[in-house]
């Protein structure tokens, strides 16, 4: 394999009307990741594609069953359910390891996406904060300036910093804008030393009122409460170190 491939698991049977992405790759508290898996389970989504590259970790994954399989990305499209626009959902294992990786790789869904008739892409993940957050906010980065009135009616707050998106979630919407594309990033306040679930929950809230969706959170609740009991357990313990002198001022460190 030298270069990034897609390749097709099941025919769209119709021509997809004005299709939206959704991205949630591996990032900062996996808020990205969680969010699409979970809407691709809760409106029982149809896997469409798989996105192989030569730019991902040089692993494979082993299973329960005793076989293995290649990291890959998924595409996904949810039902239409009389809906304006159809979803497209890309969900994954991994991102590229290499900036010029990341540019190979958007590359190349981009052009699946525009095949797709698809003009419109919304990139979900973290926006690292340092400290447990009992209501995550959502913050927004738009392609266009008129794009972020509209998202802030969905409860987005734009203009908190001059920072970066570092990868797939920044690029896919830089580069998608230079071809004619348009769009957002949902950054969901999180503290980034866990893997989050109630970022995900709202980000998840925002993303299916702006497109007009209905997503069962029960479930990502559930496991919610799981993660913010492991991350109150997580800070006692830094906090105890702290105390002690010990543990390099009690950070907590990414989990994948």
């Amino acid at each position: 394999m030298n270069e990034t491939m897609i390749v097709l698991r099941k025919k769209v049977k119709r021509k997809l009307r004005s299709p939206v992405l959704i991205v949630g790759l591996p990032g900062i508290g996996l808020v990205g990741k969680l969010a699409a898996d979970h809407m691709i389970k809760e409106l029982k989504a149809e896997k469409i594609a798989e996105l192989y590259s030569p730019h991902f970790p040089h692993q494979v994954l082993m299973r329960k069953n005793g076989t293995m399989r290649m990291l890959k990305n998924k595409i996904y499209v949810l039902p239409s359910k009389g809906r304006g626009k159809d979803v497209v959902v890309l969900v994954g294992d991994v991102q590229a390891v290499t900036s010029e990786a990341q540019y190979e790789v958007c590359g190349k869904m981009l052009d699946f996406f525009a095949k797709l008739g698809g003009k419109e892409i919304y990139t979900l993940g973290g926006y690292g904060v340092g400290k447990m957050v009992d209501v995550p906010k959502v913050f927004g980065s738009a392609t266009h300036k008129e794009m972020i009135e509209g998202l802030k009616k969905h409860g987005l707050i734009f203009g908190i910093a001059n920072g970066s998106i570092i990868g797939a979630a920044g690029l896919l919407l830089g580069v998608g804008r230079l071809r004619g594309m348009r769009g957002a990033c949902l950054m969901g306040e999180t503290h980034g030393g866990y893997v989050d679930a109630k970022c995900a929950q709202s980000v998840l809230k925002a993303l299916g009122s702006i497109l007009g969706i209905e997503i069962n959170l029960a479930k990502l609740e559930e496991r919610a409460k799981e993660s913010e009991k492991f991350a109150r357990k997580m800070e006692k313990e830094a906090e105890r170190q702290r105390e002690l002198g010990v543990g390099g001022g009690g950070e907590l460190s990414y989990i994948r």
